[in-house]
This record gives C-alpha cells, structure tokens and sequence, in this order.
C-alpha cells in the first residue's frame, strides 16, 4: 500500500477509535453551545441525564440566588416544573476561548415563563469552564447572574407627592432635596437630578438602579425620612424640619 495512503487509513481508524470510546479530541464553540442547549431544555421536563453527562463529579457551580453546589446538589436540584408552569432558556449572544485542554463560554440565557398562563421574562449571563480530560469535555466551573431590570410603573398618586416634598439629611452637609415638577417625582443630590418612578403609592425606583427608594410616616401620617433600600439594608436620611 502507497505510505500516503496507509497514513490516512491509519488516521481513519484512530478516529474512528476515538469516537467509539466517546473522546473528543477537540471541541468548538458551536458544539459547546449546542450541548449547554442540551442542559437547559431538560430544565423543563426534569431530565438530570445531561447534567449528569457534561457536568464533572467535581464541578463547582454557583447560580444567580447565591447558592453553590456541588454536582450531587446541581442534579439533585433539577427536577419538573410544577402543573402549570412551563417555559424556555434559550442560549444567546455565546462567546468562547479554546486554549489546549480547557474551553470557556460565555453567553446570555433568555428566559421566558408561562406560570398559569401568566407570562415572564428574565436575562441571565452564565460562563462555564470546560476541561477535557481523560478524553472528554466536561464542566468543571460553572456561574450565573442575573440582569437587573426595572419594576414595572405602578399606579401614580399625585395627590401624594407634595407630602414627599422636602430635603433630607444623613448627616451635617450631606443632603438631598425631593421635589415635584409637574406630575413627575424628582430627588436632586449634588447637583444630579433623578426621576423617582411609582412601583406603589409611596415605594419608587430609578431606572437602572437596583434598590428602592420609601417615604416613611408615623403615626401622624407626616413624612419624616426617606429610605434609600439596597440588597434589602436601609440607609435613613432625616427629614429637616423647616
């Protein structure tokens, strides 16, 4: 046989050997894209087979709610959605690097949810860390956070609004004025100006800032401090009496 030839024979059959052992000798991006979309729609029905498969025995994994776990945790935390919810995570916007014998994807996961025919929506980024070994790509590192997104605009109480007028303080020299313009909310501090959005009558945000902002009252229905809420901690700026 020409030496060219039995080469490439030889070639075929380690490949073919190869791919019968289940190894991959290389992995590209859009192969790694289609098995994370493997993962994500057994979500859904609860299937734990490809998480089982692509995860490592010790993976380490950390979710958007701050949980870590390990890969007896992860395949134990999936399980089917309950009667009548359903929905879809679809892997969007992937971007990888493939060095040797490890791989890193990023990527944006778009959710949608239909909870008894009421319709959600989130935005999550994930990065992932493949290694292969033995062989085979596996994850070793996996973590998730979540888009921030604006509440949605509740119903407005104008009437309301004079009550929340005034300058607040949290301490000597550091202020910052609320005020009304029209039928729109602001607070100034500095010199920068913010529009305060209803969620409720008396609980507002500011577009792209995540955190709350809260007029407290007393018994006697005044308004004597702002709460600016962050990650679910207060900070309390005094009402200045006049």
């Amino acid at each position: 046989m020409h030496k060219k030839y039995a080469l490439l024979l030889t070639g075929f059959i380690a490949s073919s050997i190869a791919r019968g052992a289940g190894t991959d000798a290389t992995i590209t991006q859009e192969e790694l894209v289609r098995r994370t979309q493997e993962l994500f729609d057994a979500v859904v029905p609860g299937n734990q087979e490809p998480w089982k498969k692509y995860y490592a025995d010790d993976c380490v994994f950390a979710d958007e709610k701050g949980r870590q776990m390990d890969k007896e945790k992860l395949i134990a935390d999936i399980s089917p959605m309950p009667k009548g919810y359903s929905g879809t995570i679809k892997v969007v916007k992937p971007v990888s690097r493939i060095i040797g014998d490890t791989a890193i994807l990023s990527y944006d996961c778009d959710e949608t949810e239909t909870v008894f025919g009421q319709h959600l929506t989130a935005r999550y980024h994930a990065t992932d860390t493949w290694l292969r070994r033995s062989g085979a790509w596996q994850i070793v590192a996996s973590q998730t956070m979540r888009y921030y997104e604006d509440p949605a605009i509740g119903r407005v109480d104008l009437a309301k609004f004079p009550e929340f007028s005034g300058v607040y303080e949290l301490a000597e020299g550091q202020t910052r004025k609320v005020f009304v313009e029209g039928e729109s909310l602001f607070v100034e501090r500095n010199g920068k100006r913010e529009q305060l959005f209803p969620e409720s009558a008396d609980i507002f945000f500011r577009k792209g800032v995540e955190g709350r902002v809260l007029f407290r009252t007393w018994t006697d229905s005044k308004v004597d401090a702002l709460i600016d809420r962050r990650n679910n901690e207060d900070i309390i700026w005094q009402r200045k009496k006049l």
